[in-house]
């Protein structure tokens, strides 16, 4: 089967390995054109871009599929298939037709279930005790495509969205493998997303991460893990940015108002509208993550509240 593999981050490295270990002809890899990255802001290749040039894999980088170009250089490789794994760039009709054995994406949800760009984190917000990968064919609606496999696992109640990023890539690359053996042998029985049951998962703003201590503890627990590795919950202490890296979720007093800190044996615990937020690791600017304990030791005098405006 010859395959053209499309994908960006390092999710999509997994699910790339996997292919070049099985029996395929990856005959070339399309990524995002670089990006400036780091304080130099020095133009850097993506994490598949890296994996496929270190295996001698043809590279391309259109900046979209608009133009005749772009369409034509990709059917001039006459793929049989097009696998596409968090590619970040739209793929038009024209392109989606041009493999005989269509296209096919692993989107990191039980579709319909978390159709949209940040499938991981808002799973892990809501609550969702289990998710998984589903191996789908692409239509031009967005994760909209007949389902062809899908893999589940539980979401472990402390795990952060960066934990189970890595967890989903490494289903994902196992369950492509499984559907490109049953598609060979003709064996695949594409299932219609339910529409009444859709649920979209909108992307991630910076300004999500701050956390309202009027809420529920729980509630903000699972935005510290969702928000983990990025953008990283925070709130204000002393007029500065004080990140939460790591918290959890316990009962406690709380006739105090929210936002107010309770210190106790080494723990530093924060009164919500239900409940107390137990912070676990913290960061200040230019400091290091460091433990709850650690920052007590450095900051317990006047320590009184968070949230505050700065």
């Amino acid at each position: 089967m010859r395959i053209v593999f499309a994908g960006t981050p390092e999710f999509a490295v997994p699910p790339l390995e996997a292919l070049l270990a099985g029996s395929y002809d990856v005959c070339a890899v399309y990524t995002q054109p670089d990006r400036p990255s780091g304080r130099g802001r020095k133009l850097t290749a993506s994490p598949v871009k890296a994996m496929a040039l270190s295996r001698g894999i043809p590279v391309y980088q259109p900046a979209s599929f608009k133009s005749e170009e772009a369409i034509e250089t990709l059917a001039q490789l006459q793929p049989d298939l097009l696998i596409v794994v968090a590619y970040g760039l739209i793929l038009p009709l024209r392109i989606i037709n041009i493999p005989p054995l269509g296209a096919i994406n692993i989107h990191a949800s039980l579709l319909p279930r978390w159709r949209g760009a940040a499938p991981i984190q808002r799973a892990i917000i809501e609550g969702d005790q289990e998710t998984g990968v589903t191996i789908m064919h692409i239509e031009p609606r967005l994760d909209a495509g007949p389902m062809l496999l899908k893999k589940a696992l539980p979401i472990a109640p402390d795990e952060t969205a960066g934990e189970l990023h890595d967890r989903l890539s490494t289903l994902g690359a196992s369950a492509l493998m499984e559907t490109l053996s049953l598609m060979e042998k003709g064996a695949l029985m594409p299932i219609v997303q339910d529409e009444s049951v859709v649920t979209t998962a909108a992307k991630i703003h910076k300004d999500e991460a701050t956390l309202d201590f009027s809420l529920p503890a729980i509630t903000l627990e699972r935005k510290v893990r969702g928000f983990n590795p990025w953008p990283v919950a925070e709130t204000t202490w002393r007029g500065e940015i004080l990140r939460i890296w790591r918290a959890m979720a316990i009962t406690g007093d709380t006739s105090a108002s929210p936002g107010t800190i309770i210190i106790g044996q080494g723990s530093l615990d924060v009164v919500t509208g239900n409940g107390l937020l137990r912070l676990l690791e913290l960061q200040l600017p230019g400091g290091k993550r460091i433990s709850a304990k650690d920052f007590l030791n450095a900051h317990s005098e006047g320590l009184t509240r968070v949230g505050e405006p700065s």
